[in-house]
């Protein structure tokens, strides 16, 4: 019986040590802001649970646009993902040939750099008297006041540039899992270059897409810097509020409801997201 016991056991060791690691890093954590998003009190007196339930309607009712702005910002940058990642992934996926991986390393070597550095090269970009808008300007193509910083453009485009390998790669994946005996059967029964790719390469594609859209659309929605750097006062996202309550104001309760109803809201986005897009007809695709 030892034998078996031991054979049986050996899935559970082998998933110890991560489950150890979520547990420490991830769900005490979790656990504990929990608990001070409940709480009352200041940094000087310190805080005590209260059970203050207000720290919710509070946060909600004061930053509602925000978190609109958000999911907004958020929507946009991932569907401009979407439109980008697409046909260079599948550009690499069905033309890229032996050259596959120096084209996917291409596409992720910026992303060697720093997130905060690429944001603010993306700001000189985007400067008024840059590369861009400064010849622009010069020849009188652009108004004397016309900028694109401080505006909600600049922050879009900053999102889309920063988290687009989050899109790319999961699109590439799926499409290169693609039988191209299927692409081939389905030009013998003459179906065109278009039918065969909204018939064919889209719907089994969708695992791709799918993913991409979780793995872009959550880190956007709570992402601040852009919002920081390229933004102004009116493109604040909730991640500057929570940013700037936790290390500013150290209104630890408040940040922290800020961060618990933001993970709810995208929850309950990306469960409406998966039952329109049919999560179970996306899976069934996969696994062809």
């Amino acid at each position: 019986m030892a034998g078996p016991a031991r054979r049986g056991l050996a899935p559970y060791l082998m998933i110890l040590p991560a489950g150890l690691w979520m547990l420490v890093f991830f769900v005490v954590p979790l656990v504990l802001m929990v608990s001070l998003s409940l709480q009352t009190g200041n940094l000087v007196d310190g805080f005590r649970q209260t059970f203050h339930w207000q720290n919710y309607t509070d946060g909600l009712s004061t930053y509602g646009d925000k978190f609109a702005r958000s999911l907004w910002y958020g929507l946009l940058a991932t569907l401009a993902c979407v439109a980008l990642s697409y046909p260079a992934a599948y550009w690499i996926a069905s033309r890229g040939g032996r050259r596959k991986s120096t084209y996917l390393f291409l596409l992720l070597l910026p992303y060697f750099v720093s997130f905060v550095l690429r944001t603010i090269s993306w700001k000189l970009v985007l400067t008024d008297h840059g590369p861009v808008l400064g010849p622009l300007r010069d020849l009188g193509l652009l108004p004397a006041g016309a900028h694109v910083l401080d505006t909600g453009f600049a922050v879009v485009s900053g999102l889309t540039y920063n988290f687009l390998p989050f899109m790319v790669l999961p699109i590439y994946v799926a499409l290169e899992r693609i039988d191209p005996r299927v692409v081939e059967a389905a030009h013998d029964l003459y179906a065109s270059r278009f039918q065969v790719f909204r018939r064919v390469i889209l719907p089994l594609s969708l695992p791709g897409v799918f993913a991409g859209v979780v793995m872009t659309f959550v880190p956007i929605c709570s992402d601040y810097v852009n919002a920081e750097v390229l933004g102004g006062p009116r493109n604040t996202m909730i991640g500057n509020v929570i940013q700037s309550q936790y290390f500013g104001n150290s209104a630890y309760p408040l940040a922290s409801a800020l961060s618990f109803t933001l993970m709810a809201i995208l929850l309950v986005g990306i469960f409406v997201y998966a039952r329109a897009l049919g999560t179970r007809d996306v899976l069934e695709a996969a696994r062809r």
